[in-house]
C-alpha cells in the first residue's frame, strides 16, 4: 500500500486550491491539501469531504455481506471495518487536524479498490498526530409545540509509534418530521365524502451510541479492532378526530426498540514495497422488537414483532502493484446470515394468522473475486473484475424451505481524459442484489390497516448496468458531471397478492423482468468570478424511468416506491475576515408510489429548507445555528383502496392524509481539544 499511495502522492499534490484543482488530471487523480479548505476551518475529514468540487458523497448500502456494502470515501485505501457504524460517522470523528491530503480519484487507479463506483475520495492521513478530544453540545427545538432535542457527542483519539486508540459517545433525542398534525379526508370513487377528521400525531426518537478502536503494530504489520454499541427506541401516537359522519376517536400507538453490536478486525501487512495482504472480520448482532396498536370504537387490533440478527463475515485480499500503471487483486469472503423472527396479530382478542409471521432463517455465502486497473497510456485507465457468488437459504417454522443460488459478476470500467479539465467514464457491469430479511417475514401498519406477509422463496434482483458520464472542471475549482445509466432488470423484488384459504395478502415477490433508467447531473459553481470571493453553488438532481409488469393486473407500471426526481442543493459563503460561514441548503419535494394487491398508496414530501450560520471565533470553538424546516414542509399520503385485488375490483375509497410538520431551530457548541 505504501507503494501506492506515494505514486498516488507524487501524481497529485498541489499547495494551494487554485494549483490543487488542476492536478494530475489526465492521471484521473486531483489532491486537495488541508490548504484548499482553509477558509472554511474545517473540524473533521465529513467537513472537508462536503466541500470537494464536483464529489457527492454516498455512505454505502444496506446489505448483507461486506464487499458491496462499501461507500465513496476510503481512509490510507481502506474502507473502515463496519457497516453498522455509518461512514458519516467515521469521518465526523477523523479530526481534520489528521489529514493530509484528500486524493480525488475518477474512474479508478491502480491499486485503489473502487468499490464498484467511478468516483472515490481517498484520506491520507499524517503520523503521529497526536491528542484530540472534542466535546459537543447540541438542541433541536420545535417551535410549533416546544419539544426539545437535546444531544452530546464526546471524542477522544491519541497514538505514537504505531499505537492508536478512539473512544466515542454520542446521546441524544428527537423529533420524527413524517409525523404531525392535518386534514384526514376520505371519499368514495365519485367523490362523494365519506369521512372528515383532524389528525394529531407525534413521533420521537433516541439515541445512545458508544465506539471504540484500537491500533498496534502486529507480527510485521498493523492489527485494529473497533466496537460500536447502539441503543435505539422510538415511539409514536396518533388521533384521528373524526367530525363527518359522525364524531369518532381512533388512536394508534406504535414503538420499536432495538439494540446493536458490532465487532470488527483488521489486519494488514506490507510483503515488500509491492504487495499487500488485508485480512478483515466482523460480527454484527441485532436485536428489536416493534408493537403497534390500534383502537377504535368497537374495535382493538395489536400487532407485534420480535427478532433477533446476527452476521458474521470474513474476508481476505491480496493486492500486488505490478507497476506504477498497472496493479491486481484476488480475494474472497464468506458470510454466515441468521434471523429468528416472531409475530403476532390479533383483532379484537382473536389471533389472525398471518403467512411467513414465524420463520427462522440461516443464509450461507460466499464469493470470490479478481480485479486489475490498468492505465495504458496517461489519458487512460481501465478496470476489469470478475465476481462469483454463491448462497444457500434455507428456513423453518411457517415456511420450510432451502435454495442455493450461484451468480457470476463480470465488470469493466473505462475512463479518458482527453484533456486536464475534461473527463469521459463509461462502465458495463452485472449488478446482483441481496435479499432484504425484513421481507421474509409479515409486517403491518395498523393506523393505515396495511398487513404485508412474509415471502422467504425470493431471489436476488439482477441487472445488467450501463453507464456513461461526462465531468467538465472549470473556473480553478468548479465542475460539472453528467451520468446516464441504464440497468436491465432481471427477478425483479416488488408487490404481489398472496392467496390463501381465507383471502389474500400483499407480500414481496418476484415478479419478473423490468428496466430502470436514470439521468443524474451534478455541479459545483465556485462564485468568485461573479463577484462573492468565498461562495460557492452544489447542486445534484437525478431523474429516473422504470417499467415492470404489475403481477396484479398485467399492466406496465413504475417499480414500486422508485423516486421518478431527487435534488438537493447548496449555498455556502466562507467569510474568514469574520470567522463565519453561511449557506442555506435545500432538499427537494419527492414522490413515491407503492402498488399493493388491493392499494395504491402515493407518498410525497415537499421541499426542505434550511438555512445556517456558523461562527468560529477561535480555533477551537464552532457555534452553529440552523433553522431546520423552515418552509414547513409537510407530508402527504394518499391511498386509493379497491374492494378486493385491483384486477378484479372496483375502486373503493380514496383516503388523503395531509401531515404539516412545523419549523425548527438548532444550536450546536462544539469545543475541540489537541
Amino acid at each position: 500500500m505504501s507503494f501506492i499511495l506515494h505514486a498516488l502522492a507524487q501524481a497529485a499534490v498541489a499547495s494551494t486550491p487554485e494549483a490543487v484543482a488542476q492536478a494530475a488530471p489526465t492521471q484521473g487523480v486531483i489532491s486537495y491539501p488541508p490548504e484548499f479548505f482553509a477558509a472554511s476551518r474545517p473540524a473533521n475529514a465529513m467537513e472537508m469531504i462536503g466541500r470537494i468540487p464536483g464529489f457527492n458523497f454516498e455512505g454505502g448500502d444496506s446489505v448483507r455481506g461486506f464487499e458491496g456494502a462499501g461507500g465513496n470515501v476510503l481512509i490510507d485505501g481502506q474502507r473502515p471495518a463496519s457497516k453498522s457504524d455509518g461512514l458519516e460517522d467515521v469521518l465526523r470523528r477523523l479530526p481534520a487536524s489528521k489529514v493530509a491530503r484528500i486524493d480525488l480519484i475518477r474512474g479508478g487507479a491502480p491499486g485503489i479498490d473502487m468499490q464498484g463506483k467511478s468516483v472515490v475520495a481517498n484520506i491520507v492521513q499524517k503520523e503521529g498526530s497526536g491528542f484530540h478530544g472534542l466535546m459537543a453540545v447540541a438542541n433541536l427545538l420545535v417551535i410549533d409545540d416546544g419539544r426539545n432535542g437535546p444531544a452530546m457527542r464526546l471524542e477522544a483519539s491519541d497514538g505514537s509509534n504505531g499505537r492508536n486508540w478512539e473512544l466515542g459517545m454520542f446521546a441524544g433525542r428527537g423529533s420524527d418530521d413524517g409525523a404531525g398534525d392535518g386534514p384526514r379526508v376520505r371519499v368514495g370513487p365519485t367523490g362523494t365524502p365519506l369521512i372528515r377528521s383532524r389528525v394529531q400525531s407525534e413521533g420521537n426518537w433516541s439515541n445512545l451510541i458508544g465506539t471504540g478502536a484500537y491500533e498496534l503494530p502486529l507480527f510485521g504489520g498493523k492489527f485494529r479492532v473497533n466496537g460500536r454499541y447502539e441503543h435505539n427506541p422510538y415511539k409514536s401516537e396518533e388521533t384521528n378526530r373524526a367530525s363527518f359522519p359522525a364524531d369518532k376517536v381512533e388512536r394508534s400507538e406504535f414503538s420499536e426498540d432495538s439494540d446493536t453490536t458490532e465487532i470488527g478486525l483488521r489486519f494488514g501487512r506490507d510483503f515488500g514495497p509491492r504487495t499487500k495482504l488485508e485480512l478483515v472480520g466482523l460480527r454484527q448482532a441485532k436485536d428489536g422488537g416493534i408493537a403497534d396498536l390500534s383502537s377504535e370504537p368497537g374495535s382493538v387490533q395489536t400487532f407485534k414483532r420480535d427478532s433477533q440478527r446476527t452476521e458474521t463475515i470474513g474476508r481476505a485480499v491480496v493486492k500486488f502493484a505490478q507497476s506504477s500503471t498497472l496493479s491486481w487483486e484476488l480475494g474472497g469472503e464468506t458470510a454466515l446470515n441468521t434471523l429468528d423472527n416472531r409475530t403476532q396479530r390479533t383483532d379484537n382478542g382473536v389471533a389472525i394468522k398471518l403467512p411467513a409471521a414465524n420463520v427462522e432463517v440461516e443464509e450461507k455465502r460466499w464469493e470470490v473475486f479478481g480485479k486489475a486497473v490498468w492505465r495504458p497510456r496517461p489519458a487512460w485507465t481501465v478496470e476489469a473484475g470478475l465476481r462469483q457468488e454463491g448462497s444457500t437459504i434455507s428456513s423453518s417454522g411457517d415456511v420450510s424451505l432451502e435454495k442455493t443460488l450461484g451468480f457470476t459478476k463480470p465488470r469493466l470500467a473505462l475512463s479518458w481524459s482527453p484533456d486536464e479539465a475534461t473527463q469521459v467514464r463509461v462502465r458495463f457491469e452485472r449488478v446482483v442484489g441481496q435479499l432484504n430479511f425484513s421481507d421474509f417475514t409479515a409486517s403491518s401498519s395498523l393506523n393505515t390497516g396495511i398487513v404485508t406477509a412474509g415471502n422467504p422463496d425470493l431471489s436476488p434482483e439482477q441487472a445488467w448496468v450501463s453507464e456513461a458520464a461526462f465531468e467538465r472542471r472549470f473556473w480553478s475549482s468548479g465542475a460539472a458531471t453528467v451520468t446516464l445509466r441504464h440497468s436491465a432488470l432481471s427477478d425483479v423484488i416488488d408487490r404481489a397478492p398472496v392467496y390463501t384459504k381465507t383471502g389474500y395478502f400483499d407480500a414481496p415477490a418476484n415478479i419478473g423482468e423490468g428496466r430502470k433508467d436514470e439521468l443524474i447531473a451534478s455541479i459545483s459553481v465556485p462564485l468568485a468570478k461573479l463577484g462573492l470571493q468565498g461562495a460557492e453553488l452544489r447542486a445534484t438532481s437525478t431523474w429516473r424511468t422504470s417499467e415492470v409488469t404489475d403481477p396484479t393486473t398485467g399492466a406496465k407500471r413504475d417499480i414500486t416506491k422508485l423516486r421518478p426526481q431527487e435534488w438537493e442543493a447548496t449555498f455556502t459563503w466562507d467569510m474568514p475576515q469574520y470567522r463565519l460561514t453561511w449557506g442555506v441548503e435545500a432538499f427537494g419535494a419527492w414522490r413515491q408510489v407503492t402498488y399493493r394487491a388491493d392499494q395504491i398508496e402515493i407518498e410525497k414530501m415537499k421541499t426542505f429548507v434550511q438555512p445556517f450560520l456558523e461562527w468560529k471565533p477561535v480555533a477551537d470553538i464552532n457555534l452553529r445555528i440552523e433553522l431546520p424546516n423552515i418552509t414547513e414542509r409537510g407530508f402527504r399520503n394518499t391511498r386509493n383502496v379497491y374492494a378486493g385485488p385491483r384486477d378484479k375490483n372496483p375502486l373503493l375509497y380514496v383516503d388523503d392524509r395531509d401531515i404539516q410538520f412545523g419549523r425548527m431551530i438548532k444550536f450546536r457548541l462544539r469545543k475541540t481539544f489537541g
